[in-house]
């Protein structure tokens, strides 16, 4: 067992969950760095209750770990507290295994999940005592990488980062670790180091890019060293079956946000909504043998104890002959008193009859997204589900004993009016009475609506965010919606986030600056309600002369020149024109401007 650090420990009773910060937890990875080759820390920027429900972290871990040469540890955002001790007794950010600070690691890489979490990046990197900007870091400094969701767009944070991993990072990133240290050997210096890693598929290294801008918008992307490959390629890992995946993740001494043992059935989804970034960049579907399926999940109960299996996709009941599958871990499960879920239902009877099974009697609430309430608007998202079903799905559902309903909606979905908007309380109203009449009981129902933020590589990357003061008015409509509606719980995502959350997703390097500037004057957890601050990132924006609706609210031509163009998902830019015309239902002979 790791020795907590003396200068650690003299802390932890200062702070609230202490469990974050010790390590020291089952199955984690303890290597002794003196026979290592290469060492990295994948940091997360966020708390450790949130990282450690990341299913990709534990991936990547259990990845490079299991190559004897290699190590990797793992680094979390300190909350507010720690933080102030922190830096009040000049202790750096240090990596859970060793208790080493960040600085002394030859990788850092960050998993960027979220453009909220990016000051908190900043912030990592600055308590690390790591130099923020790339360009100014010495021979004796760590690599720092990108990967995740974000890593399609990261220009916002480019400046900050040696180079970006595009796509999925499992099978690359221990064959990246061993040409890091086969590198080091020949490659005389940092700069000569990165245009090697440049050759890599999937690697993408911003220094060797100019990006030029004309009356404030992005002109051209100027390769700086003319080897440097125009057009950066995803990593995709073909055969799942074969890739890394843990048997024994790390099990934290705290509650987590997913407390549970979870496999993966598929990657990708083929039901191309046309809103989802992750429909799209995880593309193309590729399934897990149910032989796999059922061996993993029999390892990691034996190996974590835990009492609950998550059966984790975009679209759980997708997977081909499911109900074989959930009968082969019925029989290879039998007296674990394991309860199996599928966080990702389809609105459908047959998802309600699977639910049904795997909660064996015990029922509570379901979870829906019907995204929409209106079957046009639905159909113009690509969410192909009519009222009669969601009707039938969720009548279903309530003759079976479920007690309530969750719903996600959104509102400023490209071609929304106010009778959309409207049309959400009015949905939740008839289901209500529905419900009544057919169960003869109070059901519950909770509605969450959140405000569309136009993502790259999507049908939707072209479309403005609406402005501000306009979602405020629809929230307003769906308040008044909702009013005379009891036993209906109303919440909505704050108009504000949404907003900054587009404007980096949209974002090009000039962003940059403002993440800076945010970062000092003490922007951190900007996801988390009672840590933002507009009037900080208002202050930020003016510092850095930009305007955010310029990103935020930007309608884009198709032959504009995007922040993310070479950046290549595996979707061709036609197929994404070709869905952004269906859903305005286009002609397929126009020319021009979309609307």
């Amino acid at each position: 067992m790791k020795v907590i650090d003396h200068k650690i420990e003299r802390l932890l009773w200062q702070v609230q969950k202490p469990a974050r910060y010790t390590g020291n937890e089952w199955n984690a990875w303890r290597k002794d760095h003196a026979g290592i080759k290469v060492k990295m820390v994948l940091a997360f920027p966020d708390l450790y209750e949130v990282g450690m429900s990341n299913q990709g972290l534990k991936i990547l871990y259990e990845s490079v770990n299991r190559r004897p040469e290699m190590l990797m540890e793992r680094a979390f955002a300190p909350a507010a507290d720690m933080e102030e001790l922190m830096r009040a007794h000049n202790l750096p950010l240090f990596a859970l295994e060793s208790g080493k600070p960040l600085a002394e690691f030859d990788l850092v890489g960050f998993s960027l999940q979220y453009e909220l979490s990016f000051t908190n990046v900043l912030n990592m990197l600055d308590l690390a005592g790591i130099s923020l900007h790339a360009s100014e870091r010495g021979e004796s400094e760590p690599l720092v990488v990108g990967g995740g969701p974000c890593a399609f767009n990261p220009e916002p944070l480019a400046p900050f980062f040696d180079f970006f991993l595009l796509g999925e990072s499992e099978e690359c990133l221990p064959e990246l670790l061993a040409d890091l240290d086969a590198f080091k050997q020949t490659a005389p210096d940092r700069k000569e180091l990165l245009a090697k890693l440049s050759e890599k598929e999937g690697v993408y290294v911003p220094a060797l890019y100019r990006p030029v801008y004309k009356e404030k918008k992005l002109k051209a992307l100027e390769r700086v060293d003319p080897g440097a490959p125009g057009v950066i390629k995803k990593r995709l890992v073909k055969d799942l079956d074969s890739a890394p995946y843990p048997a024994a993740p790390v099990i934290p001494y705290l509650q987590t946000i997913h407390d549970r043992a979870v496999v993966e059935l598929f990657r990708g989804c083929g039901r191309g909504c046309r809103f989802c970034q992750a429909g799209y960049i995880f593309r193309p579907v590729r399934r897990r043998s149910r032989e796999e399926i059922v061996k993993t999940a029999r390892e990691q109960i034996a190996l974590t104890g835990y009492e609950e299996l998550s059966l984790a996709s975009l679209s759980s009941t997708d997977y081909t002959r499911l109900d074989e599958l959930i009968d082969e871990l019925d029989r290879a499960l039998a007296g674990e008193q394991v309860k199996c879920n599928l966080p990702s239902l389809r609105l459908d009877s047959y998802s309600i009859k699977l639910a049904d099974r795997l909660h064996r009697g015990k029922r509570s609430n379901l979870t829906f997204a019907p995204e929409a309430a209106t079957e046009r608007l639905r159909r113009v998202i690509k969410k192909n589900i009519s009222e009669e079903e969601i009707f039938t799905a969720l009548g279903d559902a309530v003759d079976a004993g479920w007690q309530g309903f969750k719903l996600y909606f959104m509102i400023g979905l490209p071609t929304e009016s106010d009778e959309d908007v409207a049309a959400i309380a009015e949905l939740c109203h008839r289901l209500k009475q529905y419900f009544r009449r057919k169960a003869g009981r109070r059901i519950s129902i909770s509605v969450s609506v959140s405000t569309f933020v136009p993502k790259a590589h999507t049908p939707f990357q072209w479309e403005p965010q609406l402005p501000l003061p306009e979602v405020t008015r629809r929230q307003e409509i769906l308040q008044q919606g909702f009013k005379k509606m009891p036993g209906v719980d109303l919440s909505w995502h704050d108009a504000e986030t949404s907003f900054l959350e587009a404007v980096f997703a949209r974002g090009d390097r000039r962003l940059a600056a403002v993440l800076e500037w945010a970062f000092k004057l003490g922007c951190r957890f900007d996801g988390w309600t009672e840590h933002f601050s507009m009037s900080r990132w208002r202050q930020a924006f003016r510092e850095a002369d930009i305007e955010p609706e310029d990103y935020a609210q930007r309608r884009f031509e198709y032959d504009d020149l995007l922040p993310w163009s070479h950046l290549d998902c595996g979707v061709d830019k036609e197929v994404f024109i070709k869905e952004h015309r269906k859903a305005f239902n286009l002609d397929a002979d126009f020319e021009g401007e979309f609307r």
